[in-house]
Parts: structure tokens; sequence; C-alpha cells
């Protein structure tokens, strides 16, 4: 980007949409130089007191065997990029265990959200072969110190710790047969890497996969030994914009700032060709050749990732019948009408087409990301909707996968059932607004669906998709707070009074966890208060009086604890104004006015009568 520092020095508190600006700057390819400086200006907008929203704000402390003082500077610039704003606390050099242990150590005095274990196979100490049988207790003695390393963190402040895979060194004893012989170097380190996902289930950890980055780079570039001598650098200067890119990525997702729904172009984006002029049997997609080949690795690229659990829309400047026409009679396409989620085919601008797919699919439009071949549409796009994701795209399609996959924009820290089933949920969802038209009245409407509604306490079962929901649910959130997988493993353990996990299935499909409630014991007024830190939905079930039903359940757990009165309070957010009034329609009293324009709210248990609702027994 030209003059990048003066673009840098023009950011000001007093900006409108600063925190898109910020993230603006940091989709550019940035220079460790200037990833640094927008670091520095960054933290002196924080200092400042601007609002830098809609960055979410996070603390991570750094632990490091090695010299991390340029990832560390490098990072807020990469966390900016993926929706965080990022303050960073850097250990001293190889004092891990000296910080994760000592509860006055500048780490955990710091308070993380998030500790960073930056350790490699040195630290480890599976450097030297072990080939006299040993090799078996050297793995199992570094999986001991890395998991002593992380109850740690998790003891002292409940922070989530990140781990890395272990690269492995290019230069082999054995030659090829390094991998076959126990003990070799190589051999050691992919049986650590084995068991670390193990480790990371058990504590709640996250996994950032440094082996995958060296891979990527080359590990006889990765392992740059003259800057490790000299320096202590862990690897190639020239890897740290990448590696911070992907640990960015997860700080983004932990923030709860991953992408949901990819839009596709079509014309030369989805086939090549323009429809509306070379007809169906102009387009080129599949056939064997190069070309339609190229297309039909987009294709499959977008049906991967509706596996996974990413919305599919259309976004296309064309008449709806003529685009759809690919979809319901080519016979190479792989993509279908049924993939689809969204089809907007029409002549509006790409905008405001992007703007209606979010509003019918009931998610931010920073959820999005758009694929499309045409660089005005990408430009305009980014000028008019900069919280859109626009991955600039070469020449050549047999490149856009890779394009849009390496850009990080969905990154996951789990995979739920929900996820496998959220292209079918919105499906069925078209399905059930047929049956809203037909309906005589809502209440025979919800009668018809057959729906059954279930409650839990959190457990470690569906931890991970608590923490999901948790982390992206910004609409329906009257709290707007967020917890990580290993905070919500506390209260598993009864470190809250109360959590409850809500499932909701229908005659058309199982919607899956749909609600959290969180409450705990009133600090001020005592046991039989019951104070409602966190209460969320999904906006998927609005209507189906979802929230009388864990309203009443909140309320029998509360009076066979022997609590009178419920407090609930309404924190606005800049995505939460649809619940501002979530307390009054649910009975509460307004009990006081909140800075911010936020209200405080009592229930009275005493007098709960339990309603009448459309829910079958489950």
């Amino acid at each position: 980007m030209a003059d990048f520092r003066r673009a840098c020095k023009e950011l000001s508190g007093e900006k409108a949409d600063l925190g898109l600006r910020i993230q603006g700057l940091a989709t550019h390819y940035l220079e460790a130089s200037q990833a640094t400086l927008l670091g520095k200006t960054l933290s002196r907008l924080r200092l400042e007191g601007a609002d830098l929203k809609p960055l979410a704000p996070l603390r991570l402390g750094i632990v490091a065997s090695a010299t991390y003082d340029f990832i560390a500077a490098a990072l807020p610039a990469a966390a900016a990029r993926h929706g965080v704003s990022l303050e960073v606390y850097l250990a001293g050099l190889d004092q891990v265990e000296q910080e994760v242990l000592d509860p006055r150590s500048g780490l955990n005095l710091a308070k993380p959200d998030v500790v960073l274990v930056g350790i490699d196979h040195r630290w480890l100490g599976l450097d030297r072969p072990a080939l006299q049988g040993d090799a078996e207790d050297r793995v199992q003695t570094a999986i001991d110190r890395l998991r002593a390393v992380v109850t740690a963190i998790v003891a002292q402040g409940g922070a989530t710790p990140i781990l890395p895979t272990i690269p492995t060194p290019p230069l082999a004893l054995f030659g090829a047969y390094d991998r076959r012989q126990p003990g070799t170097t190589r051999s050691m380190i992919e049986e650590f890497n084995r068991q670390l996902p193990q480790l990371c289930a058990e504590t709640s950890a996250q996994l950032v996969d440094v082996a995958g980055i060296s891979e990527a780079v080359g590990s006889a570039r990765w392992f740059d030994e003259g800057m490790y001598a000299l320096y202590k650098l862990p690897f190639w200067p020239e890897a740290v914009p990448l590696y911070c890119d992907v640990v960015g990525r997860i700080l983004g997702a932990l923030r709860g700032k991953a992408r949901k729904c990819l839009v596709l172009d079509l014309d030369n984006t989805c086939w090549g060709g323009v429809i509306g002029d070379d007809g169906l049997e102009g387009i080129c997609v599949g056939g064997g050749g190069p070309t339609g080949d190229a297309f039909l690795a987009i294709q499959r690229t977008a049906l991967e990732l509706k596996s996974r659990g990413i919305i599919l829309a259309v976004s296309s400047k064309n008449d709806d019948e003529v685009a759809r026409g690919p979809f319901r009679s080519h016979p190479h396409m792989l993509l279908r009408e049924s993939d689809i989620a969204v089809f907007q085919a029409n002549w509006e601008d790409k905008s405001s087409n992007l703007e209606a797919i979010a509003r019918e699919l009931d998610i931010g439009v920073d959820a999005l990301v758009l694929l499309d071949d045409n660089g005005a549409e990408r430009a305009q796009v980014r000028a008019t909707l900069p919280m859109v994701a626009v991955p600039e795209l070469p020449n050549d399609p047999i490149m856009y996968p890779a394009m849009l996959l390496s850009a990080g924009y969905f990154e996951a820290l789990s995979f739920s059932n929900e996820d496998r089933t959220r292209a079918e949920s919105y499906a069925a969802n078209a399905k059930r607004a047929e049956v809203l038209k037909a309906a005589r009245n809502v209440e025979d409407y919800l009668a018809s669906l057959d729906m059954r509604i279930s409650f839990g306490a959190f457990d470690s079962v569906n931890r991970a998709r608590i923490s999901q929901l948790i982390n992206k649910t910004n609409q329906f959130n009257l709290t707007t707070k967020r917890y990580t997988e290993v905070q919500i493993a506390g209260m598993e353990a009864g470190s809250v009074a109360f959590t409850l996990q809500t499932h909701l299935a229908d005659r058309y499909g199982d919607f899956g966890m749909i609600g959290v409630i969180i409450a705990d014991v009133s600090p001020t007024a005592g046991a039989d208060v019951w104070e409602i830190d966190t209460w969320l939905m999904s906006c998927r079930v609005l209507g189906r009086r979802v929230d009388e039903a864990m309203l009443t359940e909140l309320a029998h757990a509360a009076q066979g604890a022997g609590v009178l009165k419920l407090i609930g309070r309404y924190i606005p957010s800049p995505k939460n104004g649809m619940v501002a009034d979530h307390f009054d329609k649910l009975g509460f009293r307004r009990e006081r006015e909140l800075a911010g324009g936020g209200c405080e709210y009592s229930f009275d248990l005493q007098n709960f009568v339990a309603p009448q609702l459309p829910f079958l027994s489950s």
C-alpha cells in the first residue's frame, strides 16, 4: 500500500468507523515493519481511549523458549485483520515455566485471555536421538512437561492456552529410514504431534499447526540455524507474517469473528463464460479440460466448505431464471440449487444484494465472504461494505480455491453436529416459511411444527458448541459477555450456580443447541437472589416461545434452590438492539437505568406460574 505510514498517522479516535479502518489497513499485504507500525498505532489509540469497535478486545500472553519480540510486535496487525484488538504481554526469553507457575509473574498479573506457548523440539528434549530404547519415555516426558505448563495456565487465571505442533528439522540421521526407526528425532516429533490433539481436548487448549506452516514454507527454510544461533529466533524471519496470520485467525475465531457464509459470483467464477450471452452449451465447466476442471475445483471447494457448516449463497448480475439454468441442467455442474441457501440473481448492485443475503439468513454482513472474479465489483464492495471479506483473485481460476482457503476466513475451533447440519437447517427454514404462509395464526403454526425442546446443564460433551454460541451470538445476546472453553469447564465444575443449554427440534429438522443461560448468586443481595450473567439464543428460533421455555426452566431451578428473585440486565452493544425489551416482554420489572442505555430488571419468583407452551415432551 502506498504511504502506509501516513495512513497510520491519520488514524485517530475522532475518525468514524475507526475499527473498520484499522481492519481495512490490516488486510493489505504488510511487511514486518508495516505490521509493527500498525501494532504501535493500535496501542496508541487504545491508550487514548478510542472506540475500536467492531474489533473485539483480547489480551494475549506469550511465553516462549526463543526470541518472540518480532512476533509480538507483528501479531496485533494480524489479529486486527481477523477482527481483534489485541494487547500483548511478552514474557522474558525461555521463562516458560517460571512465568506460568508464579502467581505474581508479569504474565499472571497481566490476566491474559489467551496464552500462546512458543516452544519447539529443543525445549521438549526431542532434538536428540533416543536409540537405546527410551524413545517412548522421551516423548511422554515432553507431553508431561507441556501438560504441566497448560495446567498452570488454566489454574492461575483460566486463560485459553494455544499450543504448537512441532516442525521436524530437515536433516535425517538415517536418511529415508528415519521415519521407520523408533528414537529418531523425526519419529519422536511425529509421535508427539500425534498425541498433542488429545492433550488439547483434555485441557480445552487450542492448537496452532506450526508444523503445517513449516511444511508450507519448506523445512530447510523454516529452520534458520544461523539466526537461531545468533539471536535465538525460532524460525526463518520472513515467515513471521505467515505465522502471525495463522495465530490471528485463531484469536479471531476465539472472539467469534470467523465467517459463516460464502457468497459466490457466477459468470467466470463458478463457470467460464457469461451464461446470458453464451448459453448453457457455451459456458465452460468440467469436461476434462484444464479451464473447465479449474471451475469444477471452485465448486468442489464450495461444497466441501458446505459440508463443514459454511452457508453458500449466490450474488450475480443476471436474470434469475437464466442464472439458475446451469444449476438445474448442466451435466458437469457439481453445485445444485439445493446447495444454495440464498440465490440473488438480478441487476442490483452487489453491495445491496450482499445486505439482502445477510438479512435473509439473519446473520451479520461481517459474516460474509465474497468470491468474485470481477475486480471492479470487488473494489465496489470493499468501498461500500468494508466489513465483508473480499479476497483478491488472480486471472487464473485454478488459483481461486487456494486464495480462498489460505486466507483463513473460516477458521474453526471445533466441529459439532450443528456445524454438520447447518446448511440443511437453512433449507428446512424454507419449508417452515411455506407452512407459516398457510397457517391461520401463529398458534396453529407453532402447533403444526411438533417442536421438541430439551435442557441440560453445561457438560464436557457440548462444551465446544457452548463456547461457539457464546462467542458468535451477537444479536440475541443480553450482555454479550464472552467465555472461553476453559472458563466454561470451570462452570461445569460448579463455579456458578446455574448453567443451561437448550436444544430444539421440529418435524423438519434438528436445530441442535440454540440457547444458553448462565446465572449466579448475587454478590450483593445474597443466596436468595440469582443474577443472570448471560442469556443468548440463536435468531433462527425467534417467535417460537423458546425464551419463555428457558425462563420457565431457570425459574424452576431457582425456586428449587430457595431463590426468591432473579436479576437481569440488558447491556447495549452495536448489534443487540433487538433484545432491548426482552425482559419487559417476559414480565420482568424495570428497576434502574444503566450507563450507556442499559437497564436492570427484577423478577419475583414467589408468584411465578409456568405458561402453557407449544412444545411436545422430549
